[in-house]
């Protein structure tokens, strides 16, 4: 039987779910922002594709001017969450829904593709090392340990980059917990507004929560993980939403 995907639309998303915690009833409120949020980025040419079936298997992706990154990569599409999970995996699932992102590149003109990842395996971003044998190639790296990988299809096209404001790994504030997020994942407003606020209360430890809200605050934010990064006294941490529990928050700020 042949494998079916289908894409999300303004019309169809009521009705369709979104893969990531449709079985977690406790974020059911962050699982319809990030529906919101999908229904505006339709209009941006944000694409969802996914496996039609209950499974974490898909793919997002979006003209990179118009992506919710610090990233300058005029004339590519930006590949944001692109995950196969659990008995999904080894299917070719994965090749797939890289392919139909890289027939639509190619039917839109674009110059290739392009998207963020972990220079080691960081949480929320898709696998670097099989997207490096998939034909991808590491054109930049920064010190916090995060990697920009493009696959051009215009082999003339210029490298894409990151933008000056996450080359420090840094953020502004240097006091205590700061957390940048957006509703760009269906975890991070209830984790974020509720265990990580409870955790920081208990512990007596200033924090800052800075939510994204729109695409300019995104494009210049200090960290190209935009779902979510956290950052102890201004130095970058981590990308990992389940620090917001009290002992992984303890494990991984190490307080």
């Amino acid at each position: 039987m042949e494998t079916k995907y289908i894409t999300l639309t303004k019309e169809n998303i009521a009705t369709e779910h979104i893969c990531c915690t449709f079985s977690d009833k406790k974020c059911k409120e962050s699982y319809e922002l990030k529906k919101e949020w999908l229904r505006k980025e339709f209009d941006n040419g944000y694409v969802f594709r996914r496996l039609d079936e209950r499974a974490k298997v898909f793919i997002e992706y979006v003209p990179a001017e118009k992506a919710w990154v610090p990233v300058d990569a005029p004339a590519y599409l930006m590949i944001n969450c692109f995950w196969v999970s659990g008995q999904y995996k080894g299917c070719g699932h994965g090749k797939a829904l890289l392919q139909s992102a890289i027939d639509d590149a190619r039917a839109q003109g674009k110059a290739g593709l392009v998207t963020v990842a972990g220079t080691s395996k960081f949480h929320f971003m898709s696998d670097t090392k099989w997207l490096l044998h998939q034909g991808f190639q590491t054109v930049e790296k920064l010190s916090d340990g995060f990697s920009l990988l493009a696959l051009k299809i215009d082999s003339e096209a210029p490298d894409p980059s990151f933008k000056t404001s996450v080359r420090s790994g840094e953020c502004e504030e240097k006091n205590g917990v700061v957390v940048y997020y957006t509703n760009r994942c269906p975890f991070t407003e209830f984790h974020v507004r509720g265990t990580l606020a409870e955790v920081a209360e208990r512990k007596g430890i200033p924090l800052k929560i800075i939510k994204l809200e729109t695409m300019e605050q995104a494009q210049d934010a200090p960290t190209p993980a935009t779902i979510f990064t956290l950052f102890y006294n201004g130095k970058f941490v981590t990308t990992d939403v389940s620090v917001c529990m009290e002992k992984r928050f303890e494990k991984i700020v190490g307080i």
